[in-house]
């Protein structure tokens, strides 16, 4: 009897250890607000498959983002608030994450996982800060935040600019169902961080026709300032994305992995318009309530509950951890967490969950939630349990816990930001606060490592000099205008890897009349000399847009692909300067992105 147990134990012990790994669907949408779901309250939308995910699962009703895109990627990825992994800003280098950190997607792919990322990047773009550096097997997508076009787009696949066919979301999610098919026989790790609802407004037309003439019935928290057409235009793009989380459970189904995957759904900050919040304060951009909470929902129909409500307080910080966790896998580096494994929360455990703070920044604002308070930017304390909408401050009926807040803001910001009491007093008092802008990163841009030969240098990286600007006030679909005169020029800061011979191609557009200029391209002691032509003069696209573009967002166009010559770079850091020496006509050109290909 005593061998026939212990078979059995054996046995048993042997199967827990052969079950199968779970795969992972991270599904991030872009500017969606915590109120843009039907599963949290909007009646004039309809989001049944992404609901579908919290009905099967656990939702966790407060959970906690960045105000703006790449940090709470950034945090995601790592675990760890974005000031710490360098990401500071959403353009211009300032979105990179420091080489230094571990990703989620480190960790899975350490242990055995197919791991690959459809759609919008936004942590860094040139090698080693490319997400196929940075844990995952293959990219498609497009590396940087906001993007021009959403339609028959120009994106990255595996390093190579490809034009595509379709609507944006609909192309992504193409290429993760094409990735969850070659992968489906063993464990996969698939991010899927959409680019909807982020503005351009563009929504396929089958989508804004059915919600055009949509009556708003639900109304922005400050309804002076919502616009009617926008509120439709993210609703449209919202089902449509949800059209595409149908696609991806539809998939996992059909391939029998329903069971064994977990399906996890989040945005990255508070909705880019004023619209309905369920009476939240804030939007995208802003540390207050509106501003920061974002739907979660999580699915794992073989583990998880099923319909379950989480009410403690959770955050981006918390997913590296806990998918981690769930999953059994060991996580890659030793720099300190800041989140917490939510597992024991999200499996309904009894347990004693210790009190927490989570903590938002953007531009130097701060402001920390714990699971019944918000401290504001301004100092201003609210009981979000009584006062959600955060209306009336109760600093004077509750002092000691202000005062609390206020210590802990004041060094967290020390810590994190690194701004000392000194400067935030001044700061406080109207001084100049300390924040991103469109100024270019001072970290050098990586380029020539030999097992990624191909660096693609956009505008948005560039420094225009001169006069000499870009085509619009957000660099991350920009490109270079007005360059007319010698003393014009552009210039990146490289880091480049490996001495060797590349070839230089550069995306532009130059009217007819006035090709011909001749450019020089320079670093260090190589120059590279070559002419402009033949003229490329493109009208700007009219296909893309439902809505007229916002301020500060460029129009887009076809781009055409000049070949400059081949370059001999040296080992090192410096600037890479395009200039011209000849202009015979009035105009040099409009310049979109170099890329260098390593040769030898």
């Amino acid at each position: 009897m005593k061998k026939i147990l212990f078979t059995i134990l054996c046995l048993g012990h042997l199967a827990i250890a052969q079950s199968p790994k779970p795969n992972i669907v991270v599904l991030l949408a872009d500017d969606a607000g915590w109120g843009d779901y039907s599963q949290n309250g909007n009646q004039m939308v309809r989001t049944p498959n992404i609901d579908s995910i919290a009905k099967t699962g656990v939702t966790m009703d407060r959970f906690y983002v960045c105000p703006v895109c790449s940090p709470t990627r950034g945090e995601f990825l790592t675990g760890r608030y974005h000031p710490r992994g360098g990401v500071k800003g959403v353009s211009t280098g300032q979105e990179r994450l420091n080489l230094d950190e571990k990703t989620v997607a480190d960790a899975f792919k350490a242990a055995g996982y197919a791991t690959g990322a459809f759609g919008k990047w936004h942590n860094g773009s040139q090698w080693p800060y490319h997400p196929m550096a940075r844990g995952f097997d293959e990219y498609f997508g497009h590396t940087a935040g906001h993007w021009g076009e959403y339609f028959d787009a120009p994106l990255e696949d595996n390093g190579k600019m490809v034009r595509t066919k379709g609507y944006i979301v609909d192309v992504c999610t193409d290429k993760a169902l094409d990735f969850i098919e070659r992968n489906k026989a063993h464990p996969f790790f698939c991010y899927v961080p959409f680019s909807t609802p982020h503005s351009p407004w563009a929504a396929p037309d089958k989508d804004w026709q059915r919600l055009k003439n949509l009556a708003i019935t639900q109304t922005a928290t400050d309804a002076s300032k919502e616009v009617t057409d926008e509120t439709r235009c993210a609703l449209a793009m919202v089902e449509n994305q949800d059209w595409n989380v149908g696609r991806i459970l539809t998939k996992l189904k059909e391939d029998g992995l329903s069971e064994n995957t977990i399906v996890l759904y989040f945005s990255d900050n508070g909705p880019n318009s004023h619209r309905w919040t369920g009476g939240m304060k804030g939007k995208k951009g802003m540390t207050d309530e509106g501003g920061v909470r974002s739907p979660f929902f999580i699915s794992w129909p073989a583990k998880l509950p099923k319909g379950q409500m989480v009410n403690q307080i959770g955050g981006a910080i918390d997913l590296l951890p806990t998918l981690t966790s769930l999953a059994g896998v060991p996580r890659i580096g030793d720099k300190p967490l800041d989140g917490r494994d939510l597992t024991p929360l999200l499996m309904q455990e009894k347990v004693t969950w210790p009190d927490r703070m989570i903590f938002s920044t953007w531009a130097s604002n701060v402001s920390v939630r714990t699971q019944t308070h918000r401290l504001d930017n301004a100092g201003q304390l609210y009981n979000m349990t009584a006062d959600p909408g955060q209306t009336t401050p109760i600093n004077d009926q509750e002092p000691e816990l202000a005062a609390e807040l206020k210590t802990a803001v004041k060094n967290w910001k020390q810590e994190v930001l690194g701004i000392s009491p000194k400067a935030d007093k001044t700061m406080a008092k109207g001084g100049k606060k300390k924040g991103p802008g469109n100024a270019v990163d001072p970290r050098p841009i990586p380029l020539g490592y030999r097992e990624f030969p191909i660096t693609m240098l956009p505008a948005r990286d560039g420094d225009p000099l001169g006069e000499v600007k870009r085509s619009s006030g957000a660099p991350n679909c920009s490109y270079f205008v007005n360059w007319t005169k010698k003393d014009d020029h552009i210039v990146w800061l490289l880091d480049v890897h490996t001495t060797g011979k590349y070839e230089v191609t550069v995306d532009y557009t130059c009217p007819l009349e006035d090709a011909g200029s001749t450019v020089e391209l320079s670093f260090k002691e190589s120059r590279l000399t070559s002419k402009v032509t033949p003229g490329w003069d493109p009208p700007l696209y009219t296909n893309q847009d439902t809505l007229p573009r916002p301020d500060g967002e460029s129009q887009m166009k076809d781009f055409h692909t000049l070949k400059l010559g081949e370059m001999e770079l040296e080992a090192g850091q410096g600037p890479l300067t395009l200039r011209a020496i000849e202009i015979p006509g009035k105009f040099v050109m409009d310049v979109r992105r170099l890329t260098f290909t390593l040769l030898d």
